[in-house]
């Protein structure tokens, strides 16, 4: 079992509806400050029928009222301001049940017996007494904390930046045409209107890696199946299946740019890094390892404009540079360490604005930044800066960096922790900056989290959850604006954004690929998201105080996957692509063994 980059726990489940009669009321201004009723509103379309019941607490604005004689304007196709994190309705209803508690209290008090035959059931009964009303108080001294929690760290959200009438007017007297699918993939409207499409299905473990060739009409999957599938997603076919050659879970199999789709980059647990070449006759010519890590290697970065160079990082802390026109492709750029001590890594991306630049992170707190024409080991251990947010840097819980990624112009990056939140730090502030934005509810602690931007211009975050969820969050106000049931499994790890068309595709513990798109008539309701937030961090916090229990969960997945994996795995053995081997051309950095290294399992916690 298992996912992009493998860490483990048991995966939580969803959560209640919200009660009948909870009401859409403002922002609870006493538990999050910062939030306010936007101008927006006015300009957003109208309640989905069914929704008024009580819809649990979205990160979006709460609604404006409008006055006498106004229409709304459904134009924007924006729902977010129908919704707040601290509903009005919710506060009434806490009210009303902390009267009733009072009542009950009342009650029970005037029912004690009285009199000296009694005193002692007397006595023993204001006992429980005090001990219920102290019960009571903890709970809801919980309750407030965890209203603050989910309050705290928002802004307002901005006015919507698409609006789809005038914006479809436009576009039929072809002014700014050129302009309107961007705007479209960007609109909050269209994020919150986003459901299930369709599912691939053809692998038979879970799917690990998910990416679009540049023009977005083929997708590569990739998975504990040793099996990559290039799909013709549209059509909902597969076009090309074939044996990726690693000998364990593929964790990544990435489409190189401007090599017309005939060349594919493949990393897995046994440390190998492959490239297939693919006929246009749709079958694999062969595959070729071209370098060899010393653990597992989660993770590849392409340079957006090189059909031949790349990078890899692995468990080992080492980052190969990858140079296919090479007779020797592996060059050893760095070793990753702190102090003295390697880092083991699990995620590497490459500055899109600035090629010579990578961004890594892995088994400790630290994003860091490396210039490939500045790397002296001897000087900083070759980093170029390094940020974690503040309360991070000393804290005794052992953070990992699952996932980082730039934004589409490399002036932002994304980090997600192990079970804690997503962060956002501005690539251009000096070392050891804080971070930005922090976006949380979600729980990335089962496995190893994928996270990435969606939008052209990065105008949303997009991560899976334990909980088997799909959260969006509005960028710049760090609010929830969409919220989808993603994994039956339970967990949800890649997230592929389409880079021309509003939509993406997800994958996980399940054994298919889940498309996604815009087509829903009215947007989100989120309904269930303020629940499902709140269980995710109470289970977050019940976990980080017991370490104990870590080795058992580890062992059980290990065998869950080693059982449910072996004998599909026994059964391809003899169905590899004619072309296949192991053959790989030689590099003085590149490991002579065939599956070194730790025997880290995908869906296991480091």
């Amino acid at each position: 079992m298992s996912d992009t980059d493998g860490k483990s726990s048991v995966p939580n489940g969803g959560s209640d509806d919200p009660e009948p009669g909870e009401g859409r009321g403002e922002a609870d201004t006493s538990a999050a400050p910062e939030t306010q009723t936007s101008p927006e509103s006015a300009n957003l379309s109208s309640v989905p029928e069914g929704s008024e019941g009580g819809q649990d607490g979205p990160m979006a604005d709460s609604e404006q009222k409008q006055g006498p004689g106004e229409e709304e304007d459904t134009d924007s196709m924006d729902g977010s301001g129908l919704y707040s994190l601290t509903e009005e309705g919710e506060r009434e209803s806490e009210g009303g049940g902390r009267g009733k508690d009072e009542d009950k209290r009342s009650a029970r008090k005037r029912n004690r017996p009285s009199g000296g035959a009694t005193r002692h059931s007397s006595s023993s009964d204001d006992d429980d007494d005090d001990e219920d009303e102290e019960e009571e108080d903890v709970e809801e001294e919980d309750e407030q904390a965890m209203e603050a929690w989910l309050g705290a760290d928002l802004c307002d959200l901005s006015r919507p930046s698409w609006c789809a009438v005038p914006s479809l007017r436009a576009r039929e007297i072809g002014r700014d045409s050129h302009q309107f699918v961007r705007r479209v993939c960007g609109a909050r409207g269209l994020v919150q209107r986003l459901e299930l499409q369709g599912r691939l299905e053809r692998h038979t473990g879970c799917v690990n890696t998910l990416h679009f060739n540049p023009s977005g009409t083929r997708l590569a999957s990739g998975s504990d199946d040793l099996r990559v599938v290039i799909w013709d997603w549209a059509r909902r076919k597969a076009e090309l299946e074939f044996d990726s050659g690693h000998k364990s879970n593929v964790f990544q199999a990435k489409f190189l740019p401007h090599s017309g789709d005939s060349t594919l980059a493949m990393c897995a647990r046994d440390g190998q890094i492959r490239v297939a070449e693919l006929s246009a006759t749709q079958r694999c010519k062969n595959t070729k390892r071209v370098a060899q890590h010393k653990g597992a290697a989660h993770k590849l970065a392409l340079e957006p404009d090189s059909p031949c160079s790349f990078l890899s990082a692995g468990e080992d802390a080492v980052v190969f540079g990858i140079d296919l026109r090479l007779d020797r492709p592996a060059n050893k750029l760095v070793v990753v360490k702190e102090g003295e001590k390697k880092v083991g890594l699990y995620t590497i991306f490459v500055n899109p604005a600035n090629t010579h630049q990578f961004a890594v992170g892995g088994r400790d707190q630290y994003v860091r930044i490396y210039d490939q024409r500045k790397i002296n080991e001897h000087d900083n251990n070759g980093v170029l800066k390094k940020f974690c947010p503040s309360h991070l840097v000393s804290s005794e819980s052992k953070t990992n960096i699952t996932c980082l990624v730039y934004s589409h112009d490399g002036t932002e990056l994304l980090a997600s922790y192990n079970d804690e939140d997503i962060y956002l730090f501005d690539s251009s502030h000096s070392d050891g900056a804080d971070y930005r934005r922090r976006y949380k509810g979600h729980r990335n602690n089962a496995t190893v989290k994928g996270v990435n931007f969606y939008g052209p211009c990065s105008e949303f975050v997009v991560s899976g959850s334990d909980c088997g969820h799909i959260y969006l969050w509005d960028k710049n106000s760090a609010r929830v604006v969409q919220f989808m049931e993603g994994d039956r499994g339970g967990v949800v790890n890649c997230l592929e954004p389409h880079p021309h068309l509003p939509g993406l595709a997800t994958s996980g513990l399940d054994h298919d690929v889940k498309l996604w798109a815009p087509t829903a008539e009215n947007p989100t309701a989120l309904k269930g998201l303020k629940e499902v937030m709140k269980k995710n961090k109470r289970e977050r916090d019940e976990d980080s105080v017991r370490h104990g229990d870590q080795y058992d969960t580890q062992l059980l997945w290990f065998l869950m996957r080693h059982m449910r994996n072996r004998r599909p795995q026994r059964a391809r053995r003899g169905e590899g692509g004619e072309g296949d081997t192991d053959e790989s051309w030689s590099s003085p950095d590149s490991s002579d063994e065939e599956d070194g290294g730790p025997d880290h399992v995908q869906c296991m916690s480091s």
